[in-house]
Order: structure tokens, then C-alpha cells, then sequence
């Protein structure tokens, strides 16, 4: 569970379901074996087991690999205050890469800074854990542009 973070309320009872069925629908985050592990009103977790065929020259988790959890993270935790019905899209965002992401997995916590109607602006830290040492690698800002009355495609 997040700490020190401002707690918001979803504007939809079934938000933490439609999150996790939306995350289901992202083919990028199964080809790259992701997790959601967490879901809560402005906050979610992702988890990314390490693997080979994900890292670069040096045998960390690859950047590109880091934004993408890093993106979804704070794109999931947007998602989670908007209405039923509609959708989020990331505008922007800025990675900062802080450490190798070397470890057994990454973590990437994402929250909600400011949860406006058409504009959200979140956050989320990446984590490298090895042997249970959790390690800031990424941090990123993120503009999420909320789309009311624009559902997710379902096939």
C-alpha cells in the first residue's frame, strides 16, 4: 500500500476490475511478462520479472523496457479515477533513468499528482530488487489526457 500520497475518489465503484481488465488488454505488458499487482483510487503497482531477452549490452533490464512499466504504472493509476465508460491516454512524459535496473525484478509504483478532468499529471518510481534491496533506478512525470465517452477497444 502507498504511503504519503494523497487518496482521491474513483469516480467509478468498479474502478480497480475495469483497470485490471484494461491491463489485461495490454499485449506489450504480456509480451514482456509484467504484473499488476496493485490497484487503488489514484495508485497502482507493477511488477516485471527479469529476463534475458529484455536486457541490453551490459544485462540490465533495457531503458526503453524501465519506460514502458514506468508509463503504464502511471497511466493505470490515472485510469483508476476516471469514469466508467472512459479511457486515458499518456500526452507525455519524462524518465529520468537513476541507476542500472539490475535485480530479480522491477517494481514500478505509479500515482496520481493532480487528477484533473481532462488533463492528469502522475508520477511513478521504478524499483531494481535484488535479494529483497529495493533501488530507485527511474523516476518519471507523466501527462495522461483523460477520454470521456472513448472506450478501450475489447478484441
Amino acid at each position: 500500500m502507498r504511503r504519503d500520497a494523497p487518496i482521491f475518489q474513483p469516480r467509478d465503484a468498479g474502478y480497480a476490475a475495469r483497470v485490471r481488465a484494461s491491463f489485461e488488454r495490454q499485449r506489450a505488458m504480456e509480451l514482456i511478462g509484467a504484473r499488476l499487482l496493485l490497484v487503488e483510487p489514484g495508485f497502482v503497482e507493477i511488477e516485471l520479472p527479469y529476463r534475458e531477452d529484455i536486457t541490453q549490452q551490459h544485462g540490465y533490464i533495457h531503458g526503453g523496457i524501465v519506460g514502458m512499466i514506468a508509463d503504464n504504472a502511471g497511466g493505470f493509476a490515472a485510469n483508476s479515477l476516471v469514469a466508467a465508460g472512459a479511457s486515458v491516454l499518456t500526452v507525455e512524459y519524462k524518465l529520468n533513468l537513476v541507476a542500472p535496473a539490475e535485480g530479480e525484478r522491477l517494481i514500478a509504483r505509479g500515482e496520481v499528482i493532480r487528477p484533473g478532468r481532462t488533463l492528469i499529471v502522475t508520477r511513478a518510481d521504478v524499483f531494481a530488487v535484488k535479494a529483497e534491496r529495493w533501488n530507485l533506478c527511474a523516476v518519471m512525470q507523466q501527462t495522461i489526457m483523460a477520454l470521456p465517452d472513448k472506450a478501450e477497444r475489447t478484441a
